[in-house]
Parts: structure tokens; sequence; C-alpha cells
């Protein structure tokens, strides 16, 4: 029986014995992707996918197509081709883990989960990696980031199924730390769950040895290491209808909550030039709450569910997730709605409310048709070039956030693309903010709020944030010198931001 191993390195068995496999990088590509997509392809579209460079793309297939039939011979018709169209079908270990992607993992049992994790050997088609087929690049780090994520769920979940059976916990919680591995909460649970191993073997060493028997030697102990800072630490919580959201804790002190955007990524964040500096300085005095968007980062991806309700609800489940009784809320652009929508329903939690980049009006919902229509086109052009490296939209869509953006912000602004969202639900995010009306909401407002904005923002025009700053009752507004919709370290306006986010906390954090 053929089989192919996707989770980890790529492999070929046949009645679990390896084959070898042709030497080429795109060939052994080709055959992984036939193979978990699992449907009918265009030659043309292959072509496309994986031969954009030589001369003869239709010759270059014909070739790897007939290495891929010496490898799978065995008279067997898994490959089916005709002159226009390839399909292959083919077990892959994929197949078990994809349910789970969308799932609700508390209804699997444990021994299901069990057997998805053990069939995790490593990132998906960790070893073929082609980043000059930038299609079929994104398609596989798309779904490696799908893998990592049901890789955590399953961990997160087991470890929490099985406390009281500590031996079976206890390698699962050590795996999930090298996925984590500075999250100190759980480096505190591995240090009890070890504790527990220890008393049981402790209490097996005691007994009298039954004849014949051996005593155990007990388990040695082991030193706790030192509290770790928990930056990246992520933990996940339930939104009302199943989907996993992704949250992570950082710093101490008045707890800010900010709110969830697209284009996030709870820990990819901190190495970005693009994030890194506003985590810094905001849990630099305060306890900074983050979670990923659904559809984005860590959070589950592919949720059917991406209305404004939804959005507001997800944050409702983050607040008792996290065991904030009492915070500043800070909204980012999109997020400032939603901001606003907690903040009226839940006024008892808000101590103040901070909106940055924000906008009343999504740009479908302001009416103004040429706007509209260069939206429409830029969405067309997102879903088409969505994390490709192609320069022209590179520029075009991170000219628009970051007109100040350097060589490095652009590399970088690649990499949060890809990362953190897939292009069909980058746009159809974009279509629903687009829809996005606060305002009838504004005026039941009934929580300090500060209101800043970037005076030559490109993505949200500056009279957005002063028409939402004169609707809410109180609200101060400040205009701030940048062309950015994202702020960047060292320009002055971020440090202004943050000077004024401080201010503002302590003025309102004790109230």
């Amino acid at each position: 029986m053929l089989q192919l191993r996707v989770l980890g390195d790529f492999q070929v068995t046949r009645d679990g014995a390896p084959l070898d496999l042709p030497p080429s990088r795109k060939t052994r590509a080709l055959l992984a992707y036939l193979a978990v997509t699992a449907r009918q392809h265009q030659r043309e579209r292959l072509c496309e996918i994986f031969w954009d460079i030589p001369d003869d793309p239709r010759g270059a297939l014909r070739w790897s197509l007939s290495k891929i039939r010496q490898v799978l011979d065995s008279g067997e018709s898994s490959l089916i081709a005709d002159r226009n169209a390839v399909t292959l079908n083919l077990e892959t270990d994929y197949a078990r883990l994809a349910p789970l992607v969308k799932a609700d993992l508390s209804t699997h049992s444990t021994e299901e989960l069990e057997a998805v994790l053990a069939s995790i050997r490593g990132g998906f088609l960790a070893d073929l990696s082609l980043e000059r087929c930038f299609e079929y690049e994104s398609w596989r780090r798309a779904i490696a980031s799908e893998v990592e994520i049901v890789e955590l769920g399953i961990l997160r979940e087991l470890v929490e199924r099985l406390t009281d059976q500590p031996r079976r916990a206890l390698p699962l919680a050590q795996r999930l730390r090298r996925l984590v591995p500075d999250d100190a909460s759980l480096a505190a649970e591995i240090q009890a769950l070890e504790g527990k191993v220890r008393s049981a073997a402790a209490q097996a060493a005691s007994r009298p040895p039954q004849s014949g028997a051996a005593r155990p030697a007990p388990a040695p102990s082991k030193p706790a290491g030192p509290a770790q800072d928990p930056g990246r630490a992520v933990q996940f919580c339930r939104a009302r209808d199943g989907t996993r959201l992704a949250y992570a804790s950082t710093g101490s002190g008045p707890a800010i909550l900010r709110a969830a955007h697209w284009m996030s990524h709870l820990t990819f964040d901190w190495d970005s030039p693009i994030w890194r500096h506003w985590m810094r300085e905001l849990s630099r005095h305060n306890r900074l709450v983050r979670y990923d968007q659904r559809c984005n980062g860590l959070s589950q991806r592919h949720v059917v569910d991406i209305s404004f309700e939804t959005m507001v609800s997800d944050l409702e489940c983050v607040v008792e997730a996290a065991g904030l009784d009492r915070f500043t809320l800070l909204g980012l652009s999109q997020s400032c709605a939603v901001s606003i929508a907690y903040a009226i329903r839940h006024p008892e939690k808000v101590s103040g409310m901070i909106l940055y980049g924000g906008y009343v009006k999504g740009w479908r919902a302001r009416g103004d048709a040429g706007e509209i229509a260069t939206r429409e086109a830029a969405a067309t052009l997102m879903r088409e070039n969505w994390g490709k490296p192609n320069p022209m939209f590179r520029q075009a869509f991170c000219s628009m956030f970051i007109p100040g953006a350097t060589h490095e912000h652009f590399a970088w602004m690649d990499d949060l693309m890809l990362r953190t969202v897939s292009p069909d639900d980058a746009w159809r995010l974009q279509s629903a903010s687009s829809v996005i009306d606060v305002s009838d909401l504004l005026e039941k407002v009934r929580v300090p709020t500060l209101v800043l904005h970037a005076r030559d923002d490109n993505v949200a025009p500056v009279e957005s944030g002063r028409t939402m700053a004169a609707g809410i009752p109180g609200a101060r507004f400040i205009e701030l010198e940048s062309q950015n919709h994202i702020l960047l370290e060292g320009e002055p306006a971020f440090e202004e931001f943050i000077d004024h986010v401080r201010a503002f906390i302590a003025e309102t954090a004790g109230g």
C-alpha cells in the first residue's frame, strides 16, 4: 500500500518501506502537491505554478510526471493524466489532520487526537520549499501554518484533558513547550506534572516489592529553571461558535487590551520591525493582552462567520478568558469600531478607550464612488497577489499603509502578509470591514475616550478620526504628524503616541 508522508520531511512508502524518489525537488514537490490537494489540475495551471521560467514548461511537466509514474508504478492507477488534466489519488498523513483545522477538538477522542499528533513529525513539507515558485510556496506555508495551529491546539487540549494522568500529560506538555518555549505558565505546569510523576514514583518505591521484582529507582529530580518572561506565551480560548482564538499577555501593571485587527501573528510580530516596538512600549509599564483575529495568525483560519457582531463577541470571549476585570481598551484601524461597540455594552469593564487610525464608516459605507472603484481594484489585486513577492503589488500595498517604509519594512511586509492571513481571507476581511458603520453608536459611548490619528494617513483619512472624536461625548482628539497608518519605530509620531497613551492611562486607569 502506497502512502505519502508530508507532515515533516517528504517521504513515500510502500507497505511501510520508503521508496527512492527523484532527485529533482520540483518533481517531488509536484508529487506532494497533487497528492495533498487530491483534485484535478489543468496542465496549464501546473505549468504556471511550477515552471514559469523554462522555455518548455509542458515538456518539463511531462518529464516530472514520467518520474512520478516510475515511483508509483505498482499496477495501481493512482496517477491519471490526459492531454489537459492531471489527477492523483493517493493517501497522505495530512488527510487525517485536515478535518481538525476547523473542528472543535474537545469533541474528538483522546485516542484520535494522539494518533494525529503522532503523525506530525515536523513542519509541513519541511524539506520541499521552492522559493522561486511563489504560488506553490504560498500554498505550502499556508498549510504549514494550519498544521502548526492544529498541533498547538491538540497539545493544549490533551494536556488539559490528561492532568490527572501526569505520566501521559508530561511528554505532551514538554512537546508543547518546545513549540512555545517562553510560556511561563506552561513551564510552571510542567514543573507541577514532574512533581506528580516523582511523587508517584516515590510512592511506588516505598511499597514492598513483589517476590522476585526489583525495586524501581526513583526518578531524578530536576532543578527548577529560572522564571521566563511570557513575551511569546500563547493561550487559546473558544469563541461562542467554537472558533479557536489565540491570545497572549505581556508585562505587568494596569491592563491594556488591544482589540484584534487583521494581519497580526502573536509570536511573529515580536520579530517584525513593523509591530515589535508597539508591543515593547505598550507592555513596558502595563499588562498588554493581545489576540489574533479569527482567520489571522495563530487563531483558527478559514472561518465562515467574519461578521462585525462576531468580532465583538470574540473580544468578549478573550476578556473572559484572560480574566480581565477592568482595563484600557485599545482599538487600531478597523478594531476601533469593534472597540466602540464593546465599550457601549460593557462600560463597567472599560476604564478608558484609546482609538488610533480608525473610521466611523468603512470605505464602501462612505459611499464615495471614486474611492469604491479604487478600493475594489485594489481588492482584486490583493486576491491575486497576496503573499507573493510581486514588487509592484508589494510596493503599492506597503506604501499605502507605511509610506515611510524602508527596504527592511518592504521585506518584512512580504512575510507578514504570508504568515498572518491567506489571500482569500485577506480579501474577505477587507470586504467585511468596508461596510462597517458605527455612526449611530458614537453618542452612546460613556467611557473616557482618546482618539489619535496620523495627519496624512492614506488608509483611513484623518477626517475619519475627527468625525469619530466629534461624535463621542467628551472625547479628546490628537493629530499626529505622520503619513503612516502603522507608526514606525523611531519616528516622532510614535513617541508622541506612546506619551499620550501613558498619560491617558495614568489619568483613567484608577477610575
